[in-house]
């Protein structure tokens, strides 16, 4: 797992080993992807049976100014890193986005959807797939959308701390998607290495939702006194542009015949469940 410790790798090197399975993560100190031949030489030590991709600039507005930055890691280092697996006969799984596509779909968004990013981000994660495809055969590219877990930063944390901070909390209620917690994609993710033949996959929770009322579910969850505002994308202007709709159809995933991942509300109450179990804020 390249890409730890972070959210998703750490929920995915915590369900391999309930699971069985021998994981061996690698931060971007102990690997950076953008050196070829320091990823050739971790696939070399670990020998792995797949490797799975969770690398990635995410810093979405401060790529708009650092767009050569975001390339060098979401794209050439995924090219790398397929090449690298490719080379050595094994499995590239790349974590992709709901950024890829420009947010004016009205219905949930299939896998073979023409990609039309509108954020140096996005454009970047796409230019990562393409190399993807073109670099390993067995490849499986999976785009998630609103990840949240572990201890962040994430969306969910922010508003408890806003919360806890704040009478009122302004958030916009015009974009559309599907909120998704690691830890419901990582033993969906894990599945998909066994199962999946090479292809591109979506993987969220279900349902969809807007910032907004995600936030009041947050909130109300813990009982929080802090009031929540709806404003429009206008009202709170950024440098990126966000996809104003990018609800992903998990339809390959359900080909497959696997069961479609729970709600996104489901996962809202695991998550802030595993936070209490961890211990206080």
């Amino acid at each position: 797992m390249l890409g730890t410790p972070g959210q998703l790798g750490g929920d995915l090197l915590d369900e391999g080993m309930r699971q069985g399975l021998e994981m061996v993560g690698r931060t971007q100190w102990e690997c950076d992807i953008t050196d070829g031949a320091a990823v050739e030489r971790a696939i070399a030590e670990v020998r792995p049976h797949a490797v799975i991709n969770g690398a990635a600039w995410t810093q979405v507005d401060a790529a708009e100014e650092h767009e050569a930055d975001a390339e060098a890691v979401n794209a050439t280092g995924a090219g790398l890193v397929a090449a690298a697996c490719a080379s050595a006969g094994i499995r590239c799984c790349h974590v992709s986005t709901d950024y890829v596509f420009d947010g004016t779909a009205t219905a949930p968004i299939l896998e073979d959807a023409a990609a039309s990013p509108r954020s140096a981000y996005g454009r970047t994660k796409w230019h990562g797939e393409v190399a993807v495809r073109e670099r390993c055969p067995d490849h499986l590219i999976v785009r998630t959308s609103w990840l949240y877990g572990r201890q962040g930063p994430n969306f969910v944390l922010t508003m408890l701390r806003l919360a806890a901070e704040r009478p009122e909390i302004q958030v916009v209620a015009d974009q559309h998607g599907a909120p998704t917690w690691t830890g419901h994609l990582a033993p969906a993710l894990l599945r998909l290495l066994e199962v999946g033949p090479p292809g591109t996959y979506h993987l969220t929770n279900s349902g969809v939702t807007t910032w907004y009322d995600f936030a009041v579910a947050i909130i109300s969850a813990r009982g929080l006194p802090a009031e929540v505002v709806p404003i429009t994308t206008a009202e709170y202007p950024l440098p990126a542009a966000r996809p104003a709709y990018s609800v992903l159809d998990n339809r390959a995933w359900r080909e497959l015949g696997e069961l479609p991942l729970p709600e996104w509300q489901e996962g809202l109450r695991s998550y802030l469940a595993s936070l209490e179990a961890a211990g206080p804020i």
